[in-house]
């Protein structure tokens, strides 16, 4: 398993057990006078790729931690500033072989400290304060991923129809984080937008591993509409998306939806979570004919999760994460596809009533074709690799 900066930082932090500990800057350090001491103050690092395999690489990490203590010259007669270095020095090097034996307690070692790397520069009255401080170079070695191509990008697959990401080619205020476009990377022009202010969702930018940049949509208003009628022209399709469903309500939330009206509403697509959080997927043709399938029980869209649906002939398929895949066979011919309405995103309208989602939604992908398994493959490990959901 790869290893990254941000799960390097949580597990320096988290074995610093005396006072304040940051990630940050030295020309930050103690800004506000406010530290509690002692502190570590880890800055970001440098780092090189020495050696690079066919699936993934070492990545030498080049840390400088800062350790910090307040140093009273008054106190000197009482405690020595050697003494007050030496005990520094003691929590310093304690602080770093807890570190280590982190990511040494199991078999196979996937990170280390190189050798000889480890050295200690010593400073005082740091900051305007009455600090000494104990300035700590070392260069860390982890199982990385490498810069050689291994991800296969939905467009590099035939008959994507539309590509529409969270982080990017998105148009949005940022006082309000309201979002007009989300452009189309398929190339095709197959964005979503939303001209009315009130009725769009908001996005939040990247926060760390597990919270990727998304749009979050209210359940009650926020939506998207098609920039042209829904790409899906033929009877297959292959759409993925990631996302998370944070409160379930009495019906199903669509994430994604298309229903014909003009052919009286028999002619419709949902792909959602249902009232019991489960994945749905459901299409109909335009006789009403198709079927519905759901996630295992344990398979829930009330988490960050990926979601793939295709339809080969009159085979559904549904998979979740790397679960299991669902299938069956039902009585369905669609062969002039979904594209005579716009799809929605976040949002579908049936009977009169209109059904929101509520939660989280990061990147959907839509082929206007059935994928088959190799390919299929490829695209979820490009969300996997991307998003790290399972």
């Amino acid at each position: 398993m790869a290893i990254k900066l941000t799960d390097i930082v949580t597990v320096m932090k988290s074995k610093w057990t005396y006072g304040d500990k940051s990630f940050g800057y030295t020309e930050e350090f103690n800004d506000n006078h406010n530290t509690q001491y002692p502190s570590l103050l880890i800055t970001p690092p440098t780092s090189v790729f020495p050696e690079v395999g066919l699936n993934n690489g070492w990545e030498n990490y080049t840390f400088e931690v800062y350790l910090s203590d307040i140093y009273n010259r008054t106190a000197q007669a009482a405690e020595p500033i050697d003494r007050r270095w030496e005990n520094l020095q003691d929590l310093g090097t304690e602080w770093l072989d807890n570190f280590l034996k982190y990511y040494q307690a199991n078999a196979p070692i996937l990170a280390f400290l190189e050798d000889e790397s480890v050295t200690l520069e010593r400073n005082k009255e740091v900051a305007n304060d009455q600090v000494i401080q104990i300035k700590m170079t070392f260069t860390w070695r982890v199982l990385s991923k490498c810069f050689r191509p291994q991800s296969t990008y939905p467009n590099q697959l035939p008959d994507l129809a539309s590509w529409l990401r969270a982080d990017s080619n998105v148009t949005f205020s940022i006082p309000t984080k309201k979002v007009s476009v989300v452009g189309d990377g398929s190339g095709n022009a197959n964005g979503i937008t939303q001209a009315t202010s009130a009725l769009r969702p908001l996005r939040y930018t990247y926060g760390g591993a597990s919270d990727k940049t998304r749009i979050n949509f209210n359940g009650t208003s926020d939506y998207f509409g098609s920039d042209n009628n829904c790409p899906i022209t033929g009877n297959d399709l292959t759409i993925f998306y990631v996302a998370k469903c944070s409160t379930l309500s009495a019906s199903t939330q669509r994430l994604l939806g298309y229903r014909d009206s003009a052919g009286g509403g028999s002619d419709r697509l949902n792909f959602g979570v249902d009232p019991t959080g489960r994945v749905l997927f459901k299409a109909l043709d335009d006789t009403g004919s198709g079927g519905t399938l759901l996630s295992g029980g344990a398979d829930l869209g009330t988490v960050n999760h990926i979601a793939c649906a295709r339809i080969n002939n009159a085979d559904f398929s549904l998979q979740y994460n790397n679960s299991t895949e669902i299938t069956n066979t039902f009585v369905y011919n669609n062969a002039n596809g979904f594209n005579l309405a716009p799809f929605t995103i976040g949002h579908i309208e049936l009977g009169g009533v209109g059904t929101y989602f509520t939660g989280d939604i990061q990147e959907v992908i839509i082929y206007n074709k059935f994928l088959n398994d190799f390919d299929r493959n490829k695209i979820r490990d490009y969300l996997n690799k991307k998003y790290r959901i399972y």
